[in-house]
């Protein structure tokens, strides 16, 4: 079913950033346009707490911790703050970071921390959030830098003012090791080493108070260390309280505090927050019929502009992924990557818009592989988590080596992916020498054999593109390996044991995850994964009947409905029929109607995804971000096309809902798509001109977006004669 939103959760929102205005936004202060508050709701999962694009920070509020309900940390239906932190996780389904909390407090420390808050007294901006602490009365404000976070707490007159420093508070499993002290007459340093679903997590600060400190005093003690620590300061002043954060010492802590805020003034670093983001904002200047559309398309590209975050110091230093200090040499390196979901749209997206980031992070990917000889699947905090299946690197990698970007090394690059390739760990054996993972011998085989096929497809044709044939051949072969789990007599991809044998009995609707005994699909059904052959579709569509059988089965897919008792995975939602937009597996699937003669299907089922399923309210995205995810694919299909086979060069042609959109391309080009006549009633593409000339097939080409050019699409309120 469609989640309905929830109008009740929409109305302090809008009256905080005042919607009305959003109308004659000029382009020059998009970042009025994106709401951090938008998926905070609901099981989307992302924060509201400040952030430069793709920083080192993220300083913010905790309201709960260590369930999935809170895996950022944030959830928008509670009403108490436990303090900030200053790390969090974008959109994940996993509980984790949550560092180096401060907790403002008025009176004395006790038993009792964190107070009331409501929306109505609650602001969120890209790189700017404010909030009142009820039990209290504290005004809270924070900004940040790539690095480093900058409070301003405003006390009330007449009572005692503080902050305590919780070095053991933290949304992971435990704290290993910490410590907390005063230095000098304003300052606090510390760190805190944690395990959890990152299994080896170090953060160290620096803080630096704007009044004197006039106590500071242990509240918990851990041997010789100091875990938690009251700072008294000056009573009814506003306090500034700005922090150095590093994964390397206290000291590289205080150096990027030195170097990200010299001073003072807090008006300042805000206002450049603000100008990053308007900037990174403005790759994309967007026309819309409504200020909702407006702000849910800004609120998708903020959020497909956080992660993966930076782990460089200023100094080019950081805690590598072999545990050892490392430089960079000037380099900036990052790190959190949610593969699995994220080479779907998200690194598509970059390379259109921000290629550049893409290379930064393929080198990240190199020197992890330098350090220990594997490119990242499923990474955080410079820890490989596991959490997913595939080897998605290679998708992004390839694409870049296809797109001939320049800034990182080719050789070392394929060398990089070919061995995660040969690597027999997580089912690869199986899959080499079985041509399918056996479904006896590993759980989730069906989605792992088919998300290794289409990585070795890619893989092949960044071969291809490098003159290794030999190697290209035989990644083509392996690509093709999904043929051996489609079952003609069910029209399924389905488990096959290892003496050959289809598993039984066998339920396509019933939904699995890998904490299931007999789980042969991740976090999805024999019905999501069927239609995951994106990179080899002609050749699918003729195995499973031709194209009115394989679009009959299409529309089956987004019409069945889910019985509650097969839905067993939490992460599946956003239903249509048996699709699930809030989950990735088949977040393809509404475009391959363009592959069958049936684009105006296309045109229906994108359309109505992104009216039902996302908004600008929190409980805007129907399902998990996905460190971006989720918000790139909406972006794609807001500009009318989307990138069904990343690596192809090739993207489908859906319904567009900007009015005009004008991409910067790098080099000084840009790529209009015009499509004036597109409202909530003309969905339909009429037809569609690329630089003046038709298009004779529902596809547009990478290459034709990245010369820069001019995409017009004429709309109709009926299904047009269009291919």
């Amino acid at each position: 079913m469609i989640k309905p939103h929830h109008t009740l959760l929409i109305l302090p929102v809008l009256a905080v950033l005042s919607l009305a205005s959003c109308a004659n936004r000029t382009m020059e202060s998009l970042s009025e346009d994106a709401l951090p508050i938008v998926g905070t709701a609901y099981t989307g999962h992302t924060f509201p707490a400040a952030i430069r694009p793709f920083g080192m920070v993220s300083p913010g509020p905790d309201t709960g911790l260590k369930d999935w309900k809170h895996c950022s940390g944030y959830h928008y239906d509670d009403d108490t703050i436990l303090g900030f932190s200053q790390t969090h996780m974008s959109g994940t389904g996993c509980p984790d970071m949550c560092d180096l909390m401060l907790i403002p407090i008025t009176g004395e420390p006790g038993d009792k921390t964190g107070s009331k808050f409501s929306h109505e007294n609650e602001q969120a901006k890209p790189g700017w959030y404010s909030v009142t602490l009820e039990d209290y009365d504290i005004r809270c404000e924070v900004t940040t830098t790539d690095r480093c976070p900058f409070y301003k707490f405003t006390y009330p007159a007449g009572k005692p003012a503080g902050v305590i420093f919780d070095m053991t508070h933290g949304n992971d499993e435990k704290t290993l090791d910490c410590d907390v002290r005063a230095v000098g007459k304003n300052a606090v340093q510390g760190f805190r080493h944690s395990k959890g679903f990152i299994n080896d997590h170090v953060q160290y600060f620096y803080a630096e108070f704007s009044e004197p400190i006039n106590e500071a005093r242990p509240l918990a003690l851990e041997g010789e260390s100091c875990s938690k620590l009251y700072v008294n300061l000056p009573v009814g002043k506003t306090v500034l309280v700005k922090m150095g954060v590093s994964t390397v010492s206290e000291e590289t802590a205080k150096n990027n505090l030195r170097d990200g805020i010299p001073g003072w003034n807090f008006d300042k670093v805000r206002r450049e927050a603000t100008m990053a983001w308007d900037n990174a904002l403005s790759l994309i200047k967007a026309e819309f019929n409504t200020p909702e559309e407006r702000q849910t398309f800004y609120t998708a590209l903020y959020h497909s502009l956080i992660v993966p975050n930076l782990i460089t110091d200023a100094d080019g230093g950081y805690r590598g992924w072999d545990k050892a200090v490392h430089n960079s040499q000037g380099r900036d390196l990052y790190t959190n990557y949610s593969l699995w979901d994220t080479y779907r749209a998200l690194h598509p997206l970059l390379d259109i818009i921000a290629p550049e980031r893409n290379v930064d992070f393929i080198n990240s990917m190199l020197e992890r592989y330098k350090q220990i000889g594997s490119v990242p699947i499923n990474e955080y905090g410079t820890c490989e988590t596991y959490c997913m299946i595939g080897y998605h690197a290679l998708p992004v990698i390839s694409e870049a080596i296809l797109l001939d970007l320049e800034g990182f090394d080719k050789e070392l690059a394929f060398e990089a992916m070919k061995a995660i390739t040969e690597d027999r760990d997580r089912g690869v054996g199986y899959y080499i020498d079985y041509g399918y993972i056996p479904c006896d011998l590993e759980k989730e085989s069906v989605s792992q054999t088919l998300e290794y096929a289409f990585d070795d497809w890619c893989l092949a044709q960044a071969a291809l593109k490098l003159g290794k044939k030999e190697e290209a051949e035989t990644y083509l072969k392996r690509a093709s390996c999904w043929r051996n789990l489609f079952d003609p007599s069910t029209g399924f991809m389905r488990g096959k044991m290892a003496d050959g044998s289809w598993r039984t009995p066998f339920n396509p609707e019933f939904m699995t995850h890998e904490f299931m005994t007999v789980a042969d699909y991740t976090e999805g059904n024999a019905w999501q994964y069927t239609f995951y052959v994106p990179h080899e579709i002609k050749e699918y569509v003729a195995m499973a009947g031709g194209d009115e059988a394989f679009a009959a089965k299409l529309d089956e897919f987004f019409t069945r409905p889910v019985k509650a008792e097969d839905n067993t995975v939490g992460d599946v939602t956003g239903l249509i029929g048996q699709y699930a937009q809030g989950n990735e597996p088949s977040h393809q699937a509404a475009y391959m109607f363009d592959y069958v003669g049936k684009s105006y299907k296309t045109q229906e089922l994108v359309s109505k995804i992104k009216k039902e399923l996302f908004s600008n309210s929190p409980d805007g995205l129907c399902g998990n971000d996905d460190c971006g995810q989720m918000s790139a694919w909406y972006i794609f299909s807001s500009l009318g096309f989307y990138p069904v086979a990343p690596c192809s060069g090739q993207m489908a042609i859906g319904s567009p809902s900007v009015k005009k959109a004008v991409i910067t391309i790098p080099g000084g080009k840009t790529f209009t798509v015009l499509a004036p006549e597109a409202s909530g009633e003309n969905i339909y593409v009429k037809g569609v001109k690329l630089n003046g000339t038709p298009l004779e097939d529902p596809f547009l080409q990478l290459d034709d977006i990245l010369k820069g050019g001019v995409m017009e699409f004429d709309m109709g309120p009926e299904p047009g004669n269009a291919w």
